[in-house]
């Protein structure tokens, strides 16, 4: 069975307050875009997992996909399988490369023992993993609120619309981004889409801000889009991936850095 993680840009990204938990609550329009990872199940008489491709740093713990594993094994008792990652997703790019490995692992491990989870106790498991993971499930526009893991289903229409995607190969610590925001729980979102000319001003991304202080040629990156027509362009998630939509291609792009350029809906 082989499998295609994608990754996920934020149309706006507000951090409305810190919980007590030690999260934070967010609100943000999660987007699936043609991304992708490569996941391959295959049987085995015992468990084993390979990653090839972009390296995962470890640290000495297991990764999404492991525990993806071991979470159904020890809720569900299933067996052995052999999983391999060609690792594709820029990590730590602001893109959810690792949390849809993760929840692509489940959906794959649901089908391949024929276990007939339901959504919604797939997104529940997913939950366990990371805050992301739940939104991979489903795999379509919505608004992600609480952690990142409530999730409300938008009505927005993508077709037709070109999009840019570049990563500067930055590595952003989510926890220091967050450390560096100021929590304002009056910049909500909500679930009604703005009219295309409002999406620049209305759907900001608060990490984007202290980020490119940090990093300006993310800042620069952004400003290169606009200049080149697109009519919403921002960083995605914690960074440093950062992206242009555009109702029309534009002409020419510069392709360092380019990491995907093309329809902005899924191609499978």
């Amino acid at each position: 069975m082989i499998l295609f993680p994608n990754a996920k840009i934020n149309l706006g990204l507000r951090i409305l307050r810190k919980r007590e938990d030690g999260f934070h609550d967010i609100e943000s329009i999660m987007i699936p875009v043609p991304i992708y990872d490569i996941l391959e199940l295959t049987a085995s008489d015992e468990f084993s997992y390979h990653q090839t491709g972009t390296h995962i740093p470890s640290n000495g713990s297991l990764g999404l996909v492991e525990n993806a594993y071991r979470l159904m094994k020890e809720r569900f008792g299933i067996g052995a399988l052999s999983i391999h990652l060609h690792k594709q997703i820029p990590i730590g790019a602001g893109l959810g490369g690792g949390s849809s490995d993760a929840a692509f692992t489940l959906k794959g491990l649901n089908d391949w023992f024929d276990m007939g989870l339901s959504t919604e106790t797939l997104e529940n498991l997913a939950t366990e993993l990371g805050s992301d993971c739940p939104f991979f499930i489903n795999n379509q526009p919505v608004l992600a609120t609480g952690r990142g893991e409530l999730l409300q289903p938008v009505n927005i229409n993508l077709h037709g619309l070109y999009i840019a995607i570049y990563n500067p190969g930055i590595h952003i610590s989510t926890a220091s981004a967050y450390g560096a925001i100021i929590p304002n729980p009056l910049n909500c979102i909500g679930r009604q889409i703005k009219p295309l000319n409002e999406w620049q001003a209305y759907y900001i991304n608060d990490f984007e801000l202290p980020v490119t202080i940090s990093h300006p040629e993310i800042s620069l990156g952004i400003q290169y889009l606009l200049d080149q027509g697109a009519f919403y362009a921002a960083m995605s998630g914690s960074g440093s991936s950062y992206l242009g939509i555009f109702e029309n291609p534009p002409k020419s792009l510069i392709t360092k850095d380019l990491l995907y350029a093309g329809a902005c809906v899924l191609s499978h």
